[in-house]
């Protein structure tokens, strides 16, 4: 091979540079396996990461009872924020609304009733009929809601669920997942913080009715925060919850247990697990100094561009190694901002993140005889 083939071969590779911590020992953390869970299904998931700690049958299609009322949440949520509807305005309740059987929250045929009151109704104590009353104010009938319902499940990615009603009483080809109710859950608290407030409040009064929330974590655990529970004879007692602790937030879902205390404390179990065995740190302050060429400076800093984070097992982040893949030798002008590569980071021989790489900062051009000389290195490097 002469010399012009080997450069151009060096040229056309990408340039790898290994980040590691040298100092680190050998890892010495074990995970145990998740407890054993009371349920037809479960899963735990960090909600920054996305990542599933521990699951069983999360891909297993069953009916979602009132866990249906998060999807409805969701649409409504979503017309909220884009301005097709107010908390303000007044909703007229039909008579199928008044007639929806099961929870209810007692709203009366005829009135008008201002739609926050009616979500909050929904929310937290549950009302089929204002499940019902929202859909048809939105979208004219719960027939047509439905489809709105079906269309943002699968915009977030829920690929195993389907919705006929906005209530979650029973039907035939409704149903959703495990891991499919943590997505939903997930996207609720990052797209709608404002409005996710709700799912926190303990009682509700409307009509001179109080009722309380029927997720006792609320009260039992002051990191719980949220969302919803769900039961009829098919789906059994199912319940969604999330709690911030430690620095983390998971979402767990507990479907098909046996009674109403056996998925609270299933749920703490799972949350227990996950929160004592792992933790989320944020990567989008990782920065590292890489060569430039045709610079005024030697070096340029890299890192990366959005937020991302990563679950690993706690006390563990120390062990990751970090791999800075380069397109190409970087040479002036580069400006902020710009993909220059990726970064991949690896735990225990195992990749696990691969993330763009950006310039941290301008990279301007060098004078003539800097030029020069960077021309050389970069031939015979």
């Amino acid at each position: 091979m002469n010399i012009n083939s080997f450069t151009l071969l060096l040229k056309s590779a990408f340039l790898i540079l290994f980040l590691t911590n040298v100092n680190a020992e050998e890892p010495r953390f074990y995970i145990p396996d998740a407890p054993a869970i009371a349920a037809e299904a479960f899963v735990v998931m960090d909600h920054n990461s996305g990542k599933i700690l521990a699951s069983h049958n999360e891909n297993e299609m069953r009916p979602p009872a009132s866990l249906t009322k998060l999807m409805t949440s969701y649409v409504i949520f979503k017309r909220l924020k884009e301005g097709f509807i107010t908390l303000d305005e007044e909703v007229k309740i039909s008579e199928k609304a008044w007639r929806t059987g099961g929870s209810r929250s007692f709203i009366e045929v005829g009135k008008m009733i201002k739609l926050e009151d009616l979500l909050k109704g929904m929310i937290i104590q549950s009302g089929n009929d204002a499940s019902v009353a929202l859909a048809e104010h939105v979208a004219g009938s719960e027939g047509t809601f439905v489809l709105f319902m079906n269309d943002y499940a699968e915009q977030i990615g829920m690929k195993n669920s389907n919705f006929e009603n906005s209530s979650g009483l029973p039907h035939d080809n409704q149903y959703s997942t495990a891991k499919d109710m943590a997505i939903l859950s997930s996207a609720m608290i990052r797209n709608f913080p404002d409005y996710y407030k709700w799912y926190s409040q303990k009682e509700f009064t409307y009509n001179n009715i109080t009722q309380p929330n029927r997720n006792k974590l609320l009260s039992r655990d002051s990191t719980v925060d949220g969302l919803k529970t769900g039961w009829t004879t098919k789906a059994g007692y199912c319940l969604v919850t999330s709690a911030n602790r430690v620095g983390m937030r998971l979402i767990s879902v507990v479907l098909g247990s046996q009674s109403s205390e056996i998925r609270t404390v299933e749920t703490e179990k799972l949350l227990d697990y996950g929160f004592r065995f792992f933790e989320t740190q944020s990567v989008n302050d990782i920065s590292h100094q890489v060569p430039v060429y045709k610079s005024k400076q030697a070096n340029i800093k890299v890192g990366v561009s959005d937020t991302s984070f990563l679950t690993l097992p706690r006390n563990q982040f120390k062990y990751t190694t970090q791999t800075i893949n380069l397109s190409s030798d970087l040479i002036a002008p580069i400006n902020k901002g710009d993909q220059i590569g990726t970064l991949v980071i690896s735990f225990s021989n195992e990749d696990i993140a691969t993330l763009p790489l950006i310039a941290l900062e301008d990279a301007t051009e060098g004078g003539i005889f800097t030029k020069m000389v960077d021309t050389v290195k970069l031939m015979f490097r």
